[in-house]
């Protein structure tokens, strides 16, 4: 196999395993209301993190220390089938956002910035 296959092939395997994680995020959340827009967008208001549901930072992100992320994700991410996704997304989410919501699913309210950050095609980016 030559070098062109094997990116072309590695790129055709991440094409792939984004829309699954797309496609179980909007399964999970349902139709998302937003624009649509081409870029990233990530509402800076909101309340806090995971810890604490009260108030926010002045940046508007929530509480949890960067530290707190992975076992907060494993936690959000431990009764999907698409675990290492879900993992991927959820802590690169939290470490922008500092806040990871309660529970297996749903609850996103609890964390703005982690609910409006939208992927370029306007979906939820985070699980």
């Amino acid at each position: 196999m030559t070098t062109k296959n094997k990116v072309a092939a590695l790129l055709l395997c991440f094409l792939v395993l984004a829309a699954i994680v797309s496609a179980e995020i909007i399964d999970a959340n349902g139709v998302d209301d937003d624009d649509g827009g081409d870029e990233e967008q990530l509402d800076k208001g909101g309340s806090g993190g995971h810890h604490n549901h009260k108030g926010h930072n002045k940046d508007g992100k929530g509480n949890l220390k960067p530290s707190q992320c992975g076992g907060e994700c494993k936690r959000r991410c431990s009764k999907t089938h698409h675990k290492k996704p879900c993992l991927f997304f959820c802590n690169k989410c939290c470490a922008k956002c500092l806040c990871v919501p309660p529970g297996t699913y749903g609850n996103k309210d609890t964390c703005p910035c982690y609910n409006n950050w939208k992927t370029k095609r306007g979906g939820p980016k985070c699980p």
